[in-house]
């Protein structure tokens, strides 16, 4: 399993290599624009071979663009739409450049709106924005439920998938503290095998794609995207270790999105406790 952490482009995107190196990633997690408007940000080619430069040269082996939170795929207003399409395409075609192992996104919200409706539209724009570009993975991300958002059990992100046309290119980014929030039971390895088994019967095999590793400041079933620090949450330090060393998903990138201290997102102590967990819940595993 390659675990990372979310990590800032700010000052040229080979800073990102460096801020996960320092952290000691295996893999790492940007926003490929700022989170905070919709004007994305253009890259010269020599910024993109210094990327890989820097990469080639780096311990981090699988690099995650996440596609900001402005994005609503599935909203009703055209406006929004359009908007989501241009930049969820430009984010795809950016991760094409730098060989990135995808585009993690949130598929959208339905608000007050009908859920069928919503998927049909989050699914149209997805076409539309995979059409538009080549080669770089789409993974949709596992939500917590809040409101109207879209994805958060497994037959409504293979209804999604299936919306969006079901090609190769698209995959799923499971969220622990998601997870958990929306009612997937996942603090045994017992329980986070037989959630994975539902993922896969719902979505198909080879769907999971990539992970996030995030604690919970909820419980099981509230729909709060609270994100806590590694061990310190309602998952704990067992939760987490069952979900990093689930079977079928050892070979995937796995970053931390966790506030870490002082809301400065996550150290390389804690990147080092996830990889300790992750040993931790293996050897438990190999006793059962």
């Amino acid at each position: 399993m390659l675990i990372g952490a979310h990590v800032s482009p700010a000052g040229g995107l080979p800073k990102a290599i460096e801020r996960g190196t320092q952290r000691g990633c295996r893999a790492i997690q940007i926003f490929n624009q700022s989170p905070r408007m919709w004007r994305p940000t253009t890259y010269r080619e020599e910024d993109v071979a210094a990327f890989r430069a820097a990469m080639a040269a780096s311990e981090i082996d699988a690099v995650l663009i996440h596609a900001v939170y402005l994005l609503n795929c599935a909203s009703d207003d055209p406006d929004i739409r359009a908007k989501s399409l241009a930049s969820l395409t430009h984010s795809l075609r950016v991760g094409h450049d730098i060989d990135a192992a995808g585009v993690v996104l949130h598929p959208g919200s339905a608000k007050t709106g009908h859920v069928g409706e919503a998927i049909a539209r989050a699914g149209a724009t997805i076409r539309e924005a995979l059409a538009a570009s080549e080669g770089c993975e789409l993974h949709l991300e596992n939500t917590a439920g809040a409101g109207g958002t879209l994805g958060r059990s497994f037959d409504e992100l293979a209804a999604l998938l299936d919306a969006a046309g079901g090609e190769e290119r698209l995959g799923v980014c499971l969220d622990s503290c998601h997870l958990l929030a929306s009612g997937y039971d996942i603090r045994t390895s017992s329980g986070m095998d037989a959630v994975k088994r539902q993922a896969v019967r719902a979505l198909g095999r080879g769907r999971i794609r990539s992970l996030h590793l995030n604690d919970s400041q909820t419980p099981l079933g509230s729909n709060r995207d609270r994100h806590a620090n590694v061990g310190i949450g309602e998952l704990g330090e067992e939760g987490c270790a069952a979900f990093l060393s689930a079977p079928g998903l050892q070979k995937l990138p796995c970053v931390l999105e966790t506030p870490g201290e002082n809301r400065e997102g996550p150290s390389r102590t804690e990147v080092q406790l996830a990889m300790q967990l992750r040993q931790r819940g293996l050897q438990a595993r190999k006793k059962q």
